[in-house]
């Protein structure tokens, strides 16, 4: 395919790099990529070793003692240039995270673009890295803080948003001064070499050395369990399930280090008397149904009050029967495969258990046969009848059902049944009703780190703080000010008087 050629990806290809450097290990077996549009495989990857491993870190920290000396604007000037290069590959990397994980192609280019904002977004932020000042009680004394670079940033990322969302942590932690390890996905790891390969050639043209921003493609028990453990390095960002992010807190906060966790969501739109209906439906169906039900916003409960929920669920099924499933890189399709058989697999689970609960799949539910369905990876979407204290209902489950569930009494009901579940990463609601917009948003609303009013709970701006509470982790990416995350912090006293005053009025005289 042309887009593979233009992207440098090989019928083989290797799974560490520092950088232009590739390190050439053939002995921990290779990862067959097949992709789920079509279940042909595209090509594989030798996965990484110990050894690799070792070696990335030592380039890593060999850079980071150049790289933090760096005066951050010009670090800034670097991920400017990593922005542009982006520009002139959006197409084709657009159309390969499309083609290996099997998001829509819109979604596949509107995810390159998220990496092309969030660069301009750190380039901005490479001049803002701001302190304050305090006044000192003592007489003549000066305080004020400031944040220095913390060092190694370790990212590993999932397969839904292969590239996006190392691109949030990287570019910040870019022009923070410090230097970025990548693991991604195994599932998707074609999407992370094509990435190295094009931001290498930035640090090669403003000859920077290596081990700035490195990859390493591996076994968990090989290369993350190492990273987790290790305390070379401080910070660790990780974007998963709440079992992998429970198990990586507990290792990581062992040895005292950092973490950024960015773990499951069940996440709800609530639906009011009040709602304007036109854009409440438009939102659902996109948020339950884009990326195919695997994002982590997207929306997996819908609480309707019980006097419009008839209405609601039968132009939630006009809605569903419209849409166009298939290959993702055609435009027209509005939904693209699940990654993989094991994904289909938790879909059909998932349906099982509801119903063995009381639910009611009130449309869709079955897997996809037939011509541009080989590869066996396409579902059809599903509405389910179901009630929130429902075991399965509590659960992520990462794929495109819906729940639907009722509501009687006021917008508090509403709010109560939303927050009841162990997840607490994005929420919403449609209503023109002033008050419940601002009980909603109040703080006995909304427990989710994300809340919306009259839009939906799936996608993110990159200005705002990306992340969510409870089981979610309590992460935060992206903008804002999480750039704090990935520094450290120091206060600084200076006594420019020519006396000693001692805390607590301690006389101690030489």
């Amino acid at each position: 395919m042309e887009f593979l050629e233009k992207l440098r990806i090989e019928p083989k290809n290797y799974g560490a790099s520092t950088g232009t450097n590739w390190f050439k290990t053939e002995t921990e077996g290779e990862i067959k990529v097949i992709s789920p549009v079509d279940g042909k495989l595209i090509t594989t990857v030798y996965q990484s070793s110990k050894d690799d491993y070792e070696k990335i870190i030592e380039q890593a920290i060999d850079a980071f003692k150049y790289w933090r000396t760096v005066p951050a604007p010009k670090r800034g000037e670097i991920v400017r240039q990593i922005g542009m290069r982006l520009r002139e590959y959006k197409k084709e990397l657009g159309m390969l995270v499309s083609y290996e994980m099997g998001k829509s192609i819109q979604e596949g280019w509107g995810e390159v673009q998220e990496m092309i904002d969030i660069c301009d977004f750190a380039v901005g932020q490479s001049r803002m890295l701001y302190g304050l000042t305090m006044h000192s009680e003592r007489p003549k004394h000066r305080m004020y803080e400031q944040w220095h670079p913390l060092g190694i940033v370790g990212i590993v990322t999932a397969f839904n948003f292969p590239v996006a969302v190392w691109s949030w942590n990287a570019m910040i932690a870019a022009v923070c001064g410090d230097v970025c390890i990548w693991k991604p996905s195994s599932k998707t790891p074609l999407s992370a070499i094509a990435t190295q390969k094009i931001i290498a050639d930035v640090l090669k043209e403003n000859n920077l050395p290596e081990g700035i921003f490195s990859l390493i493609i591996g076994k968990g028990a090989t290369v993350g369990e190492r990273m987790l453990e290790d305390k070379r390095v401080p910070l660790i960002s990780i974007t998963g399930s709440t079992a992998v992010g429970r198990h990586a807190a507990e290792v990581i906060g062992r040895r005292l280090g950092r973490a950024i966790l960015e773990l499951g969501g069940n996440n709800a739109i609530i639906i009011t008397p009040d709602a304007d209906l036109k854009l409440a439906i438009t939102a659902t169906v996109f948020g339950a149904v884009g990326t195919a039900g695997q994002r982590c916003t997207t929306t997996r409960r819908l609480i309707i009050h019980e006097s419009i929920f008839d209405k609601v669920r039968e132009s939630l099924i006009k809605a569903y029967e419209s849409l166009k499933i298939g290959n993702p890189l055609d435009e027209k399709n509005h939904m693209g495969p699940l990654v993989d058989k094991a994904a289909v697999e938790l879909y059909i689970n998932a349906l099982e258990e509801v119903k063995k609960e009381g639910g009611k799949i009130i449309y869709g539910g079955e897997l996809l046969k037939g011509p541009g369905y080989e590869s066996g990876c396409y579902v059809k979407p599903a509405l389910v009848e179901a009630e929130n204290h429902y075991k399965i209902v509590q659960e992520e489950t990462f794929a495109p059902i819906l729940y639907l569930i009722k509501y009687s009494g006021s917008v508090e009901n509403a709010i109560a049944i939303q927050n009841d579940v162990p997840q607490g990463l994005s929420s919403a609601i449609f209503t023109n009703n002033l008050r419940e917009a601002e009980t909603f948003l109040s703080a006995w609303g909304s427990d989710c780190g994300i809340a919306n009013v009259n839009i939906g709970t799936s996608g993110a701006e990159i200005g705002g703080a990306f992340g969510g509470e409870k089981e979610t982790g309590g992460g935060r990416e992206s903008g804002s000010d999480v750039w704090k995350a990935y520094m450290r912090r120091q206060t600084n006293t200076i006594n420019f008087s020519t006396e000693l005053p001692l805390a607590q009025g301690i006389k101690f005289e030489i």
